[in-house]
């Protein structure tokens, strides 16, 4: 019998949380309701939106790098690294946890 790896266990086990909580969370955004966020809404931000966060967060240092001789040429190298670099860094490590409405 072919045993499922801890990979896909964890993936499903993000979804599932991710199908449960959402939801509510974006509910209580609507209605405009200030709650603490919830353990599952705390989870998914640690196992998926956190890591996802980090690579937006190298992958537009990168981009930043590589199109700053041209930004600068525009005046505009302080918007690129704002719209690169500085946005998805803030929303990576200065966000609270599991708080989404304010980014």
């Amino acid at each position: 019998m072919h045993k499922p790896s801890k990979m896909y266990t964890i993936a499903a086990l993000v979804l599932m949380l991710s199908v449960s909580v959402a939801p509510a969370a974006i509910a209580a955004d609507v209605y405009g309701q200030q709650s603490i966020p919830s353990a599952g809404a705390m989870a998914i931000d640690i196992l998926a939106v956190r890591p996802l966060g980090l690579a937006a967060t190298l992958l537009g240092t990168g981009l930043f790098v590589v199109s700053l001789p041209f930004s600068a040429l525009g005046g505009n190298a302080g918007e690129a690294a704002d719209a690169l670099v500085k946005t998805p860094a803030e929303f990576t490590f200065a966000r609270p946890l599991g708080e989404y409405a304010t980014y």
